[in-house]
């Protein structure tokens, strides 16, 4: 295996955690559906609304409709509720500020515009990145394979010198696919592990 040179990361559950149940609460308590329905309502949002199709009045409206509202909820209302479940991934930073002295890092993400506006403030260390592929500013969307190639791209490596990690074993599978050595994050602690196998340890006792 070639030496690794770029580690992609993912967005959501591997920087920042999303309390998907704690949203689908939020919306219940603003627009009155139940969270279930709310839920089923979505999926058929999320891809248009992480391609950047779906996006501002028209995201506001579509998300106050799902949630069971008669009206549209104003613009602060929506933007606290839209950002509400987040947390930042605390034990993962030290990791990745280590790894950022060993190989290129860039992000991967399925995001929105308002959501990600909301998260990069909190994550400084993206500043040092090498890329930030964004899904909503290409209009491109894992796991679809173009939006891995237009990474590769920016980053200048080729596929078997990146690593990939993602929550999503879909997302990990079409990464997998073009050659890049997809990894599927589930802990802080297993990320450390993962990456010693990729040939990038002496980062065990970071993070702890």
């Amino acid at each position: 295996m070639p030496g690794i040179e770029v580690v992609f990361l993912d967005l959501g559950n591997v920087l920042a955690f999303h309390d998907d149940d704690m949203l689908l609460r939020r919306l219940s308590e603003y627009g009155g559906a139940p969270p279930e329905v709310i839920r089923e309502r979505l999926l058929a949002l999320w891809d248009p609304c992480n391609r950047g199709t779906l996006a501002g009045d028209q995201l506001r409206r579509a998300i106050s409709q799902a949630s069971g509202a008669a009206t549209v909820m104003d613009a602060q209302a929506f933007y606290e509720i839209w950002t509400c479940y987040f947390r930042i991934h605390q034990e993962v930073l030290p990791i990745v500020e280590a790894l950022l002295s060993r190989a290129k890092v860039a992000l991967i993400s399925n995001t929105n515009e308002m959501q990600w506006r909301f998260l990069r403030p909190q994550l400084p260390v993206l500043e040092r990145f090498s890329a930030l592929v964004l899904s909503y500013e290409l209009g491109l969307a894992k796991p679809d394979p173009e939006i891995f190639r237009v990474a590769l791209e920016r980053v200048g490596s080729p596929a078997e010198a990146c690593a990939f990690f993602d929550d999503v074993p879909a997302f990990v599978d079409a990464a997998s696919a073009l050659s890049i050595h997809g990894q599927v994050f589930t802990t802080a602690a297993n990320f450390r592990v993962q990456l010693a196998r990729l040939g990038l340890g002496g980062l065990a006792s970071v993070g702890r």
